[in-house]
Parts: C-alpha cells; sequence; structure tokens
C-alpha cells in the first residue's frame, strides 16, 4: 500500500542530507515501530530547535554514534507530530512541507495547522534561518 501525504497526493521525500525518517529512509514514513510518529516533514529553524531542546528533544548536539550529525536551520527533518504541535502551540513551529508530511499526522496535528506553516522548498534550503 502507498503512503500518502496530508494532501492526499504520494509521500514525497523529505530529506537526505541529513538522511532523515524514523526508518532513515529520507521519508516520513511510519509503522507501528514508530511510536513517536515522526510524520511530520519539517525545515527546522533557530526558534524551533532552541524550544525542541527546551522540551528536551535536542536536535542540535550530534549523536554520532547513532548516525545523527545535529540539525542546523534549514536542515529537513522528519519530526514527531506530538512535538511539532508543541512547538506550534508554543509559537515556535518549524516551517512543514505538505507533499512530504505522512497522511498519518493528521492523527495528531490539524490540516490547519499544518497548512499555517506551509512552505515550498528549493532541493537546498540551507539558507533558511527563520
Amino acid at each position: 500500500m502507498e503512503d500518502l501525504n496530508v494532501l492526499g497526493g504520494p509521500l514525497e521525500p523529505c530529506g537526505n542530507d541529513p538522511v532523515t525518517g524514523f526508518f532513515r529512509d529520507g521519508c516520513c514514513h511510519t509503522g507501528p515501530e514508530d511510536r513517536g510518529s515522526h510524520t511530520i516533514c519539517a525545515v527546522v529553524t533557530s526558534e524551533f530547535l532552541e524550544h525542541q531542546q527546551r522540551i528536551g528533544n535536542d536536535l542540535s548536539t550530534p549523536m554520532l554514534r547513532h548516525g545523527f550529525p545535529g540539525l542546523v536551520p534549514g536542515d529537513r527533518w522528519c519530526v514527531t507530530a506530538v512535538n511539532w504541535l508543541r512547538a506550534h502551540n508554543d509559537g515556535a513551529a518549524a516551517y512543514v512541507v505538505l507533499a512530504s508530511t505522512h497522511q498519518r499526522a493528521l492523527d495528531i496535528v490539524p490540516l490547519a495547522a499544518l497548512e499555517e506553516h506551509a512552505v515550498d522548498v528549493p532541493a537546498s534550503p540551507g539558507g533558511l534561518d527563520a
């Protein structure tokens, strides 16, 4: 069965530099093993990364033994729906690539909230630092 995005189309890749996704396949695929629902393709900002660190989800510090380089503003990353929603509610949401956000995110986050932060992202969004 094909994974769909929140717009009802095929799920598009989120990011390969660094390689993201619960299954580290570059997409925000999910399954029963993904208890955190890593389904939102976020384009992270400084504000979002700082917020995540404050709530105990440090996405900036490299953990090389786990193959995690640490994120910088502009990186695309499949984030958990719960943590993204918490950032949204706290005014620190990251941008969202809707075509790369899995439809299961809608089990937790309203589409309107995702659309509020939607962005069309170029192949290399490294310059984003909002």
